[in-house]
């Protein structure tokens, strides 16, 4: 395929403007809608438990080419490929927004202080769809106007690395069946390792030890799960360190020093915990201590690295919005790959967003959180668009976003008067709208440069866009609400071990916090500067303070893939390593899908079959698996299987040149 050229000359694309084929297909379109929910749910389970989302843009073009070549031979068009990718990918990004904010409203409802203060407010299905199409749709639109843009006049400029990866896949057709072999080969080998853990309880989920004497306070143990191995191996070795540098300092430093002084001082007794120090178990010390330092580094780091894409937000803001009030009506009709929706249709809709917004109920936004919701979605949605057309979408600072969005919007209903209750419910609204719009505009975005680069109709794929996001929004209320019924998302809410939602706690935490004047602020202050520390020492101390607010036994697994990753890289020619390299991201990605996709089947036996119930929750202690005390070692043998299996599959680089 054609390297984009920065000088901005003209590029022609792969399918010229002049010619007219296949696009939007009810083939494309309900693979597309397929892939979209799938991929959409399993990351909902994803980042509900680890804090975290995959792309699924490459693993839906890939699944694309394998599926309609296998089902309709040649008679298949690049384009199709790319509307099934289009549709494919906006479930990831809408589970992204989802689980960032609405888990807030279960937390709220699972405190009891907020109970006993009289807190019922319970957010339903209905709500959270509600919020995904507003959201969703707000973050299109606001896109659209920018394409012409960002896409083709920042052509060769701005990377679109995603966009541009899939437009290299659909291009490379041909080996459309080797790569899916992996994708395909991953979900079942991921979704099978689940089943014998998690649904039927072989072997225990999480093998650990907590220090007894020296270390008194540490706990140490892994995850052993397919779907983080896949994770680690996906964001790499880099990340995956800082990851598990910050799970160091709080579980193996900050927590047997938490002990040490309770030792000292046996009836010692800090807030926000009711009992001494010394009587703590580690789990213990994290949720009363370590997690609000956790709170703090996480909030702290998502600012800095707003910060430092300040120069480009101001860039892109500007620019952006000259972009959108300075656009002309040209009286010559542009070509096939120049069309948009037209600009009254995007007013229109605009509006009616805004319109809907003011009218929802059960989320307190009234006019005021509109005209919250929709100012900080257009700012933030001109920003990210640019930012991820320079960085990609896993880099772009959406939490950062979505919290300044939170802050600004609990001081300016604090002024306002709205507080407690109904300025919580309010704020987080506002912030659940403007982190659903970010990350679908992240999305539509690389979509649009792959379209670019491959000849396609502008208009038809924003329209598909709007497919892609209806379908995992209808899913997205029972997933969530399921998973909160099965397991809470904070201790004590079930009686099994919680998914553990980081951002969406910290969120909560901080908006309470504000509203209520009861924030522990002392361990958050001291959080935040941690994450200031590691940002002196020229570390990103985002991922360093998610490790820090997780338990240790979510960063291990995740520092085993990226360090497979890393020996791959190190040990493959350079002029092999894209294949190879390839090969691995493709099967992880499988582990990802096909283990996260039996978690979320287990919470919905959990919650709708007592009987499964009742085994699941007899057999979640480590001595209580099916393989009783060899439980632990069995699960470190299966999981060490699956990495060697990874690390081979991608030395081999099964993709033919």
């Amino acid at each position: 395929m054609e390297k984009p050229d920065k000088n901005n000359q003209a590029y022609e694309p792969v399918v010229p403007a002049a010619m007219n084929i296949a696009e939007v297909t009810w083939k494309a379109v309900i693979l597309g809608i397929i892939i979209s929910v799938v991929f959409g749910v399993a990351n909902a389970y994803l980042g509900l438990k680890f804090g975290m989302t995959v792309s699924a843009s490459i693993p839906a073009a890939v699944i694309s080419m394998a599926v309609l070549r296998l089902l309709y031979k040649s008679n298949v068009t690049v384009l199709e490929n790319n509307i099934v990718q289009t549709i494919g990918s906006a479930g990831e990004s809408l589970a992204a927004g989802i689980i960032f904010t609405i888990p807030a409203f279960f937390i709220w409802s699972a405190n009891q202080e907020l109970a006993a203060a009289g807190y019922f407010h319970e957010i339903s299905k209905t709500h959270i769809f509600w919020l995904s199409i507003l959201g969703g749709t707000l973050g299109i639109l606001l896109m659209i106007p920018l394409r012409k843009y960002l896409v083709h006049k920042e052509h060769g400029n701005l990377r679109f690395p995603e966009g541009t990866a899939c437009a290299e896949i659909i291009v490379a057709g041909d080996e459309g069946g080797g790569k899916a072999k992996l994708v395909f080969s991953g979900i079942g080998i991921g979704a099978l390792f689940q089943v014998l853990y998690d649904m039927l309880r072989v072997w225990p989920q999480t093998p650990g030890h907590d220090f007894k004497g020296f270390l008194k306070g540490g706990t140490i143990g892994m995850d052993a799960t397919p779907a983080l191995l896949g994770v680690g191996y996906i964001i790499g070795p880099r990340i995956s360190a800082l990851m598990l540098s910050g799970a160091v300092l709080g579980y193996l430093g900050i927590g047997p020093l938490l002990a040490y002084i309770g030792a000292q001082v046996p009836d010692l007794v800090l807030t926000p915990a009711t009992f001494p120090i010394s009587e703590m178990n580690p789990a213990q010390l994290r949720n009363f201590y370590i997690k609000y330092l956790g709170v703090g580094a996480v909030a702290i780091g998502g600012f800095i690295s707003l910060i430092k894409s300040f120069p480009v937000i101001l860039s892109s803001f500007s620019k952006g919005f000259g972009q959108l009030i300075g656009r002309r009506v040209s009286e010559e009709a542009p070509p096939r790959t120049d069309r948009d929706l037209p600009m009254k249709w995007v007013l229109l809709g605009v509006a009616g967003v805004v319109i809907a917004i003011w009218l929802l109920p059960g989320t307190e936004l009234h006019f005021l959180g509109a005209v919250l919701a929709v100012l900080f979605g257009f700012f933030f949605v001109v920003v990210a668009a640019r930012i991820v057309g320079i960085v990609g979408s896993s880099s772009s600072p959406v939490s950062g976003m979505t919290i300044a969005t939170l802050l600004v919007t609990c001081m300016i209903l604090l002024y306002f008067g709205v507080e407690g209750v109904e300025g919580m419910v309010t704020a987080m609204s506002v912030g659940a709208i403007v982190c659903i719009a970010v990350c679908m505009s992240g999305d539509i975005a690389q979509d649009l440069k792959t379209g670019y680069l491959l000849g396609a109709t502008p208009f038809r794929q924003q329209l598909t866009e709007f497919i892609g996001l209806v379908f995992p929004a209808m899913a997205m209320g029972f997933t969530v609400f399921y998973m909160n019924e099965a397991f809470g998302f904070v201790e004590g809410a079930t009686s099994r071990q919680p998914l553990l939602a980081p951002q969406a706690n910290v969120m909560a935490t901080v908006i309470q916090g504000i509203m209520n004047a009861n924030l522990p602020w002392e361990p958050i202050i001291v959080g935040g500067f941690i994450a200031v520390a590691v940002e002196l020492l020229g570390i990103s101390s985002l991922p360093f303070a998610i490790g820090l607010y997780l338990p240790l036994s979510l960063s291990t697994p995740i520092m085993t893939g990226g360090l497979v990753a890393l020996v791959v890289k190190k040990y493959t020619s350079r002029e092999k390593y894209k294949d190879k390299n390839l090969a691995g991201v493709l099967f992880a990605s499988g582990l990802v899908a096909g283990g996260a996709l039996v978690g979320v089947a287990v919470a919905f036996m959990i919650g709708g079959w007592a009987g499964y119930a009742d085994f699941y929750d007899g057999h979640q202690g480590m001595l209580e698996s099916l393989s009783g005390s060899y439980g632990p070692w069995v699960a470190l043998t299966a999981f060490g299987l699956m990495t060697l299996l990874l690390a081979r599959l991608a030395f081999r680089g099964t993709i033919r040149k």
